[in-house]
């Protein structure tokens, strides 16, 4: 590695993301990525091992999510601590607080452009101030208009996603729940799929199978109103969103459909 270059940790559970993202920064001359970590137990100690000068981190991961990372790195106190990217698919304000409470830098909603996204590693590697990021904006409290499942379901169909696979259900039964309890976003696992699952007569982990599978068949068709949502990030031969992310997504479009409307 050549000298003065920013050490870069990546830290997300989506695999194939993080590959795309070990592909674009073998790219950049002057960022190299010295670490992946695909959950936060991993994440903490090779962390404080590689001493990287900025991390971008998943909120939203398996065993321990982000914000559990920031908490055990508080408590471990490493000799360095880096600068912290937060990445996450749902652009809500407390868990933008929250963050940056337990020490992060800097929080991107996505999708993004990956061009962004090495600018602001650049700029937190330089010590620059950044400006506010968006789910930090303070705006005026909007009460979200109740949405149906026909609503809901007649978005997922625009998305690609078939009606007679399992997973169409399912993604439904979740987005309006997370539009009712936005926290669940960060307990995914334990909380939304054991709840879909609850309604359903199922099992949580059919239910994260299904969804996951709803997902590709969506990712495979891409159609226009998805191309339009997740913009330059569908390819087939890129990373596509994890069951979280395009919950949380599309949940959020619905959101801000409400405050426009």
């Amino acid at each position: 590695m050549s000298a003065g270059r920013i050490r870069l940790f990546v830290c997300d559970d989506n695999r194939e993301f993080c590959a795309l993202l070990e592909e674009y920064f073998a790219t950049t001359p002057d960022i190299a990525v010295v670490g992946v970590a695909h959950n936060g137990l991993e994440a903490v100690p090779a962390i404080i091992e590689t001493q990287p000068d900025v991390v971008i981190l998943d909120i939203i991961m398996p065993y321990l999510d982000g914000i559990g990372v920031l908490e055990q790195l508080n408590q471990a106190k490493p000799k360095s601590w880096p600068k912290i990217l937060m990445l996450s698919a749902f652009g809500q304000e407390s868990f933008a607080r929250k963050v940056m409470d337990l020490g992060a830098h800097y929080y991107i909603v996505k999708p993004f452009d990956l061009d962004l996204l090495s600018a602001r590693v650049r700029q937190l590697a330089a010590g620059r101030v950044l400006p506010a990021p968006v789910p930090m904006r303070m705006e005026p409290r909007v009460q979200v208009r109740a949405r149906s499942l026909d609503e809901v379901n007649h978005l997922i169909r625009d998305l690609g996603i078939p009606p007679h696979v399992k997973g169409y259900r399912y993604l439904g039964d979740a987005i309006l729940l997370v539009l009712q309890q936005p926290d669940l976003l960060s307990a995914v696992t334990k909380g939304l799929y054991p709840a879909v699952a609850r309604s359903n007569g199922t099992t949580a982990s059919r239910v994260e199978r299904a969804i996951r599978h709803a997902i590709e068949l969506a990712w495979c068709r891409a159609s226009d109103r998805l191309r339009n949502m997740f913009g330059h990030t569908v390819d087939r031969s890129r990373g596509k969103p994890t069951n979280s992310e395009f919950i949380a997504l599309v949940a959020d479009r619905l959101r801000a459909d409400s405050k426009a409307s």
